[in-house]
């Protein structure tokens, strides 16, 4: 099992004190959500994890706002922080289904299962990385029915 850890390797400096620009870090943690999206999604390529990646949580920074935007975006890794932070807010909340569905038009040839499948695979990792109260935190912004696509039980008031 890939474990994920949101903080970022301090920057070497070569004697002189100033980093040399070939020598840029890597930005491991973002290698390291998309290798666990992979195991969680079973994709057979990093490419295939990085691409599903990046649509479902370009998908997922148009529903969040405010606070727990801002916080979501500091607890990704930077490269996935982008994703979140650069979308413009949705104008209109959708059901858990039908955010399903406007992934599964961002994906070639995905149909509403396949679609699931994916924002499920990055979706469920998500607590691992930035933490069960953030998480708990964005789905009190969102309609009844995300909390499956998270990988938690969605309990409903008796």
């Amino acid at each position: 099992m890939t474990t994920l850890t949101p903080q970022k390797p301090a920057t070497p400096k070569p004697a002189g004190g100033v980093p040399a620009a070939a020598a840029a870090p890597r930005d491991d943690s973002w290698h390291q959500l998309v290798d666990a999206v992979r195991e969680s999604g079973q994709y057979p390529t990093r490419s295939q994890a990085e691409s599903v990646t990046r649509v479902v949580l370009s998908a997922l920074g148009g529903h969040v706002v405010g606070d727990e935007r801002v916080d979501l975006a500091r607890a990704l890794p930077e490269e996935a922080a982008i994703v979140v932070a650069s979308q413009i807010p949705v104008t209109r909340a959708l059901t858990a289904a039908e955010f399903v569905d406007s992934v599964a038009a961002r994906i070639e040839g995905a149909t509403p299962a396949t679609a699931r499948w994916d924002v499920s695979s990055v979706l469920s990792v998500l607590p691992r990385l930035v933490g069960d109260a953030l998480v708990t935190r964005v789905l009190a912004q969102l309609p009844p029915g995300y909390a499956l696509l998270f990988g938690r039980a969605e309990l409903s008031p008796a």
